[in-house]
């Protein structure tokens, strides 16, 4: 069995995952939904409950995953959107509110540590064998299903046709003037785009040099004029001319760049983290949540969902389905996959503590 950890989502440092509009109730309904199914022992084994994070990127599940599913098996799938934390608890009281989590792989690997999710049989994953699925998304508690990135993001009017291509030339605020933003401690803090910035080569920024990203952080810290909350303040920061330049989940990026908006993206030096699937201590449906694991691993379905949502599919075989438009917006395709890199979810678990307090006390200087 592998048990390499896997890259990674977002809120792994506050502990708590996205929640959709409506979250609270749904969530309640469907645990408690749950919890009666199992009191009274009548659960049907052709209902499979699943929890992500909702909004679009749970659309985009609906459409590419769950009723493709549902209409090929006959399985229905019910989803839940709750907070990483509610999960846990429900899950330490031996009442497992879902089958299978759909969360990032940071999060996977850290509900390993806790003992809340199986260990994976991959005999029961043939669309996981012999892919080319990274070795790093193949880990014993939770495989990956989909890549997405954090990108140098900017305007793309604000340089005088000039366009920044590097870390470096976000930190070159003499070619490149203007205000800037990065991300918050929401989600890892930004550490390698100031070690990129300072010249070290994406193969070998881990084991991160902290020391010498913040003194990278130190020559910035002037022009950063905000430190963002949530994915979406990105595109609004730079559509309301407030910033320049941001990092930027490109998945919240993307629709604003597509509508007349000013902004632009650069690939070089993204930050790749992967979702995944993980399959809870306690699933009253195992069977199912294979299944369905091992049907959102095909490369047809991969293709599906990354035609709906922009995330890039694990499995290479994917695209093959794709057009070269479409796959130009995606963080795995191969030139994607050279220029970026795979955020180290093991270093970032042994360092976590110390790192993100010494970056919050940074931020708030």
């Amino acid at each position: 069995m592998r048990k390499g950890v896997g890259i990674d989502r977002r809120a792994f440092l506050s502990g708590v995952g996205g929640v959709a509009a409506g979250v609270a109730t749904a969530s309640l309904t469907a645990c408690q939904s749950r919890a009666e199914r199992n009191a009274t022992g009548t659960r049907s084994t052709e209902v499979l409950i699943v929890r992500d994070i909702g909004g679009a990127y749970g659309e985009a599940n609906r459409k590419a995953l769950y009723d493709p599913f549902t209409k090929e098996t006959g399985i229905r799938i019910e989803v839940v959107n709750m907070l990483h934390e509610q999960m846990l608890a429900e899950v330490k009281r031996g009442r497992p509110p879902c089958d299978v989590t759909d969360t990032n792989m940071s999060l996977l690997a850290l509900f390993q540590q806790k003992g809340v999710t199986e260990e994976l049989d991959y005999e029961r994953l043939r669309n996981a064998a012999n892919t080319g699925i990274s070795e790093s998304l193949l880990t014993s508690h939770g495989v990956g299903k989909a890549y997405w990135a954090s990108v140098l993001a900017y305007r793309a009017d604000a340089f005088g046709g000039r366009k920044p291509e590097s870390w470096a030339d976000f930190w070159d605020v003499g070619a490149f003037p203007g205000r800037r933003a990065l991300q918050s401690s929401l989600d890892w803090p930004e550490l390698e785009f100031g070690l990129l910035a300072d010249g070290v080569p994406v193969d070998r920024l881990y084991p991160l040099d902290v020391d010498r990203a913040f003194k990278a952080l130190d020559e910035i810290r002037g022009f950063v004029q905000a430190f963002w909350e949530n994915g979406a303040a990105p595109a609004e920061l730079l559509n309301r001319n407030e910033v320049v330049a941001s990092s930027a989940w490109l998945g919240r990026l993307r629709p604003p760049t597509g509508h007349g908006s000013p902004l632009a993206y650069t690939w070089s030096g993204a930050r790749r983290q992967s979702n995944g699937y993980g399959i809870l201590k306690g699933a009253a449906n195992t069977d199912a949540a294979y299944r369905f694991i091992d049907f959102a691993l095909r490369p047809d379905v991969q293709a599906h969902l990354a035609r709906i949502h922009p995330n890039g599919p694990v499995v290479p075989a994917a695209y093959a389905y794709l057009s070269e438009t479409t796959a130009a917006h995606l963080p795995s395709t191969p030139g994607h996959l050279r220029s970026g890199f795979d955020l180290d979810v093991a270093w970032w678990l042994e360092n976590r503590d110390a790192v993100t307090k010494r970056w919050q006390a940074w931020a708030r200087a």
